[in-house]
This record gives C-alpha cells, sequence and structure tokens, in this order.
C-alpha cells in the first residue's frame, strides 16, 4: 500500500468513527445538532479523500456536479417550510436510491464493454441488487412525496389481482437476475429489469394509505442505505459500504420503533391498506346522541391560565397550520404565570419520525420540555389540563377499550385521563385510520374548533387579558 492509499484508508476510517459517533449522538434531542455536526464532517472527509484516489478520471465534471448539488441543496435547505420536511427527506431517500442505481448501470454497462464473457459472480449479484433496490428506492420516494404533498391521494390506491401483479413484477425481477448473472448479459433483458425496478416502486408504495408515512420513509430510508451499501462493493469503496450499512440499518430500527408504536407487523403496514388519508367532508361518521362539547377563546384560556399543570400535544394539524411559533408564545406565558407546561410527543405524530420534534426545535421550544410516550403516560392522571392540538387517532381511547377497532392495541397518549382535555380542531372529521375518536365526547373534553394557528393565537391573546 503507498503513502496515497494509506492517507484514504486513515481518513475513511476517522470518517466512519465520525458517522457512528454522530449517529448515537443523534439520538438525544439535546445533542443532534452536535451530532449533524460531526457526521456531516465525516461526510466531507470521506469525499475529500475519495476525491485524491488515483482512480479519479476526471476532475471537472466531479466539480460541476459538487456545485450544482450544493446550489440545489442549499437553496432548497433554505426555502422548504419546516411542514414539508417529510416531502424533502422522501425526496433525498429518492435520489440517494437513483444515484446508486445508476451507478450500478454505468458500471454494468462498463464491464460489459471490456470482455466478452461473464464478469465475476460477486460483481454482477452486487450490480443487480444495487440496480434493484435504487431504482425502487427512487420511484417508491417519489410516490411517497406526492402522497405527503397532496399531488396524490393520501388514501390507499389498490385495484383487483395488484397483489398478484406485485409478486408477478417481483418474481420476474429475481428471474431476471439470475439469468443475466449466471447465463448471458443480454441488453434488453438488462433495460426490462431496469425499467421493472422503478415499476415495482410505484407499485410497491400506491397501495399504502397516509397513515402509514412515517413507516413508508423509515423504510425507504433504509433501501437508500442499503442501496448506497451495494454501490460500495460495486465500485469497491469502502466508506461507501460502511455509510450505506449504517443508513440501511438505522431505518430498519427506526422502521421497526414505528412498527411497535402502531402494535403492527411490518406486513401489516405494506400490504393491508390500511387508513384512508386525509378525511374530507365526507368522511364524518355520524355520532347518533352523543353530546359534544364545545368551548370559546376566554373560556379555553382560563383553563389554561389559571392551571397549575399543562400537557400540549402537538399533531400534524399543528404542523399543517404551521401553528408551532404561536405554541412557543402560549408556552411562554403560561409558565409566566407559573403553569407547568410539558409537551407529549407520540412516535408516529406527523409524516415522519420526530416530526414534532423537529417543528418545535425550529419554533425554539427547549428539548427539556419534550417528553415521549412512555414518559409522560404516567403525567396525564396528575394533569389540569391537556391541551391537543391536531391530533388524533394517537388519542384515541379506541386503541385500548375496542377490539373491533383497526387501531385497537396501538399504543397511544393517555390524554383521557387528565382532568380537563381541550382539543384544537377543524371539524368532527376522522383522522388518518378513518374511524371516530372517542374522546371527543368525553364528558371531560372541550372542542375549540377552528385552524390551529388562528386559535392558538386566539388563546395567547385571551392569557394576556387575565
Amino acid at each position: 500500500m503507498n503513502l496515497i492509499d494509506s492517507i484514504i484508508a486513515l481518513t475513511y476510517l476517522l470518517a466512519a468513527s465520525l458517522f457512528i459517533y454522530g449517529i448515537r449522538e443523534m439520538s438525544s434531542p439535546a445533542t443532534a445538532r452536535r451530532g449533524n455536526l460531526l457526521a456531516a464532517v465525516g461526510m466531507f472527509l470521506a469525499i475529500a479523500a475519495t476525491l485524491i484516489d488515483r482512480q479519479i478520471v476526471s476532475y471537472s465534471w466531479i466539480m460541476v456536479g459538487i456545485v450544482i448539488g450544493s446550489l440545489i441543496g442549499a437553496v432548497t435547505a433554505y426555502k422548504v417550510k419546516m411542514t414539508a420536511m417529510p416531502q424533502m427527506v422522501g425526496a433525498f431517500n429518492g435520489f440517494g436510491g437513483g444515484a446508486s442505481a445508476l451507478v450500478a448501470i454505468a458500471e454494468f454497462l462498463r464491464l460489459i464493454g471490456e470482455t466478452d464473457s461473464l464478469m465475476r459472480f460477486d460483481t454482477s449479484v452486487t450490480i443487480m441488487l444495487s440496480i434493484i433496490i435504487g431504482a425502487v428506492t427512487f420511484s417508491g420516494s417519489f410516490i411517497a412525496y406526492g402522497k405527503l404533498e397532496g399531488i396524490l391521494s393520501g388514501a390507499p390506491m389498490t385495484f383487483p389481482g395488484q397483489k398478484v401483479i406485485n409478486a408477478l413484477v417481483l418474481i420476474s425481477l429475481v428471474i431476471l437476475s439470475i439469468y443475466l448473472v449466471a447465463v448471458d448479459h443480454n441488453m434488453s433483458l438488462f433495460y426490462l429489469l431496469v425499467g421493472l425496478s422503478f415499476l415495482y416502486g410505484i407499485m410497491f408504495v400506491i397501495p399504502i394509505g397516509g397513515a402509514d408515512m412515517p413507516v413508508v420513509i423509515s423504510l425507504l430510508n433504509s433501501f437508500s442505505g442499503m442501496a448506497a451499501c451495494t454501490a460500495g462493493f460495486v465500485v469497491e469503496n469502502n466508506i461507501l459500504i460502511i455509510a450505506g450499512s449504517l443508513v440501511g440499518s438505522a431505518g430498519l430500527i427506526l422502521t421497526q420503533i414505528m412498527c411497535k408504536a402502531m402494535n403492527r407487523s411490518l406486513a401489516n403496514v405494506l400490504f393491508s391498506a390500511f387508513g384512508t388519508g386525509d378525511a374530507g367532508a365526507g368522511s364524518i361518521r355520524s355520532s347518533g346522541d352523543k353530546a359534544v362539547r364545545s368551548v370559546d377563546a376566554e373560556e379555553a384560556a382560563m383553563i389554561m391560565g389559571y392551571a397549575q399543570s399543562a400537557v400540549i400535544v402537538p399533531g400534524y394539524g399543528m404542523a399543517a397550520a404551521q401553528a408551532q411559533h404561536a405554541v412557543r408564545e402560549l408556552t411562554e406565558l403560561l409558565e409566566s404565570r407559573g403553569v407547568d407546561v410539558k409537551f407529549a410527543i407520540h412516535p408516529v405524530a406527523g409524516r415522519m419520525p420526530g416530526h414534532m420534534n423537529v417543528l418545535l426545535a425550529e419554533a425554539q421550544l427547549p428539548y427539556t420540555l419534550l417528553h415521549d410516550m412512555d414518559d409522560i403516560n404516567v403525567e396525564f392522571p396528575h394533569t389540569d389540563v391537556a391541551l391537543v392540538i391536531g391530533a388524533n387517532d394517537v388519542i384515541n381511547p379506541a386503541a385500548r377499550t375496542d377490539k373491533s377497532s383497526p387501531i385497537y392495541g396501538m399504543p397511544i397518549l393517555d390524554v383521557d385521563k387528565a382532568k380537563n382535555i381541550i382539543i384544537i380542531k377543524r371539524s368532527m372529521n376522522t383522522g388518518f385510520a378513518g374511524i371516530e375518536n372517542e374522546l371527543f365526547y368525553n364528558p371531560k373534553t372541550m372542542m375549540y374548533f377552528g385552524g390551529a394557528r388562528e386559535k392558538v393565537q386566539e388563546l395567547v391573546s385571551e392569557v394576556k387579558k387575565l
């Protein structure tokens, strides 16, 4: 090994260490920014080391790509709204998978141009895996992006025989891969493999409902890591293998956490066509003789302002209304009156893992106020008032009591155990699961109807008058 190879190897080792330590730091909101910075430094070192590799052919095209990519990334990061973070993460997953697929396609075309015989078995296998996983990640991620952005319906898109067709496409990919690896590098079949891989990504995601997008985002994130890992084997780059493995394993662990938080298996999430997407006006279910109490801003402010303790439960409604800054103002105002304010964060609240944490951190709310479900649930029986802002299924007591409910067994926030409950919601519409929420009819519950930001701002104004 010459000096340059030694420098590259040591730099890769340092970069890998920074990746691992950065991910460890990201496990806590208090250290997440430092972890992100350390991981970014590690990636910078990895790129720098790769650029001094003797195998680099043309620096000019690489620099053009770096400049264009950096400009697009910087502008996107600056302009994207915090409420659109799930869409951006979905797009990043897609581009990562697409890049891995393109690398594998280019390597396949290069290798078959250099030899008339079959390429090495291990090289062929990793190329096929990288193309399939990368292409599925690319097309699947942009279907998820379309569902999150509202370009496509959030409801599951199903049709007769869909599962059979999906199975046939998957079997075809396996057969084509085996043929291309072991029999013949037929270009027509190779392009068919690429096309079917992109098609399978679309078919894979369209039957999944909007309620399951946090799991889909986590799973596709894992896919993008696995695609990068296999691409690393294709081009024999150690740091790409390590980085891809870390992302892939972290994504799988997060997917498992999300499934556990919904008390559902991954197979159920992927194949059950659960949920209805965003509920529209036609999804209101009859409440029969159930009574619903409503409250105005003045009464809600009195309950909040004179409470000793309050737990705020944010949901996607808060994100969609961009109410996080108004929520921070309300929190500071209540704390100035001596109210002990805490936030209850459900693992699947929002459209991606950690969505609520990101929004509240962006509003400069202290990390110490944010509490996970397991930690905060013991607090609800001693809480004077719980303020729910745009959450629905994650607070539905049917998950504990109704065995016929599709969400039965899903761990929820025990909001119904608080002494008083105020729910900010535009209407009595159902949530993603498409079922009625029993909590709305609880005698302790007061519905505060309207948009999240507008209603929280009204609360702020009324609390100031107390």
